[in-house]
């Protein structure tokens, strides 16, 4: 078992006059996704965005970009005919196929002052050129206890009861909120990308703050207590990027 952790400073880093940008694997800019991906994952963004800014409308192919609100509202809309504003709680998955266009930004206006922040992941898809989609599920509820849930998946395990589902039969995106004094056990996988989008952890003899990584290898099952909360997402992979 191999366990790499990433320190929040030490992702890349990237911002302009309305948003800012840490990434897990370096996508702003000529990267090749696929050589830095961990597992299928080629994408994880934590982003902020300054009220009543975005991203205009823009093109993407063959990637399941799913996208999880932390805090504030985002406003998405899309060339498949798909409009709406997601928040904490609600998970969305976009398929971008064979191409699909759209926009996204701070569902909030200037005068509100209210910023976004976002963490999107990109997978690869099973195969390419697929027909464009979209989901989203409200998983509030899932998450009240503070246990692991699976929100989004493509393992043939979770297909009768994923929220939602991805088009990548080796991925699986869990969540928790944990309360202090909470702990869970993330499953074993050949890859593993966990993510501590606020609060603390430990792992072993390890703690980790908001923004810090783990990416394993070849892991059994590993226990993750929080002494004062957290809020987690951990991708179970059983594949690399083919």
């Amino acid at each position: 078992m191999s366990l790499n952790i990433i320190r929040a400073d030490e992702r890349h880093h990237w911002r302009n006059e309305w948003l800012e940008s840490w990434q897990s694997f370096p996508a702003t800019g000529n990267f090749d996704l696929a050589a830095n991906a961990h597992g299928v994952l080629l994408v994880h963004n934590d982003d902020r965005v300054d009220a009543g800014e975005g991203l205009d409308r823009h093109q993407h192919r063959d990637a399941e970009i799913v996208t999880w609100v932390l805090d504030g509202a985002l406003h998405h809309r899309d060339s498949a005919g798909n409009d709406g504003v997601l928040k904490p709680g609600v998970v969305q998955r976009m398929t971008a196929g064979r191409g699909i266009a759209h926009s996204e930004g701070n569902a909030t206006g200037r005068l509100d002052g209210t910023d976004l922040r976002v963490v999107q992941m990109w997978v690869a898809p099973d195969e390419a050129g697929l027909e464009p989609g979209y989901a989203e599920a409200d998983i509030t509820d899932a998450l009240a206890s503070g246990d692991l849930a699976v929100v989004v998946s493509g393992l043939p395990r979770h297909a009768a009861s994923t929220p939602v589902t991805i088009n990548n039969s080796a991925a699986a995106l869990h969540v928790a909120r944990m309360p202090a004094g909470k702990t869970v056990t993330i499953p074993a996988a050949p890859y593993g990308h966990l993510y501590l989008a606020r609060g603390n952890l430990d792992i072993g003899e390890h703690r980790l703050v908001e923004g810090d990584a783990v990416r394993t290898r070849n892991a059994g099952e590993i226990s993750l207590h929080s002494p004062g909360g957290a809020e987690i997402l951990f991708w179970e992979m059983h594949a690399g990027v083919r």
